[in-house]
């Protein structure tokens, strides 16, 4: 378990292909957590978890389709039933499109509209301030947060899209003119029903200081390590 109250456990699950995670880790311990990588195999969580994170990457080299067999992954297995039991878990980049790919998060990830490998800054808006993952932002507020990535065009139905908007489940969108693969409505990040939940394409864990062009990032990853820790409180 995690030693520091102040301090709480979130796991980075780890796949073969994963390039992120020591990313992921170092920027969530600047915010406060106690970060530990996880491999995919390993059938449980550590003990003690507060949240989970699912980072980018290319997962078994992209095979197939991107995040679908990681998704197969044990950690996986623990994953989800952490999520079912109403764990925080957040997704980026091939972490979203593994949430997708399980059946986690709403939606699919294609291939972008360019068919290119897009890597650079992006002007995201928060939609929803009032969740576990933007409660450090303010409605309507531009994040500057950079993204990398071949498959990252969110799509859904006309059906599922309405749905989606009308339980405040689009939690992330492009900023006008800023879409990078052409993603349905210019959406960048959508949460699951129960809120608890969160994938994005962007890649806040490279942007949480400065030097790197923006911090926009680390009031994404704050805001998780912030509901973690309230999670792990509420378990003492």
């Amino acid at each position: 378990m995690s030693g520091d109250p102040e301090r709480p456990l979130v796991a980075v699950a780890c796949f073969p292909g994963s390039n992120d995670d020591r990313d992921a880790v170092s920027a969530l311990e600047r915010v406060g957590a106690d970060a530990r990588r996880v491999w995919h195999d390993e059938p449980e969580l550590p003990e003690g978890t507060a949240a989970v994170v699912l980072p980018g990457g290319f997962s078994y080299g992209d095979y197939l389709r991107c995040g679908a067999i990681a998704r197969f992954s044990p950690i996986m297995r623990a994953v989800t039933a952490f999520a079912g039991d109403g764990g925080l878990v957040l997704g980026i980049c091939n972490g979203f499109q593994i949430l997708t790919e399980a059946g986690v998060l709403p939606g699919v990830l294609r291939a972008n509209e360019s068919l290119n490998f897009v890597c650079r800054d992006v002007r995201v808006r928060v939609e929803e301030a009032d969740t576990a993952f933007t409660s450090r932002c303010a409605d309507g507020q531009d994040l500057t947060i950079p993204v990398k990535h071949g498959e990252g065009c969110w799509f859904a139905g006309e059906e599922l899209l309405a749905e989606l908007e009308a339980n405040g489940q689009i939690v992330l969108r492009y900023a006008p003119g800023e879409n990078p693969n052409g993603a349905v409505d210019d959406v960048a990040g959508v949460r699951n029903a129960t809120g608890n939940v969160f994938g994005l394409m962007p890649h806040p864990e490279h942007a949480v200081d400065l030097l790197l062009g923006s911090a926009d990032g680390a009031l994404i990853l704050g805001s998780l390590v912030d509901a973690a820790r309230l999670s792990s409180a509420a378990l003492v």
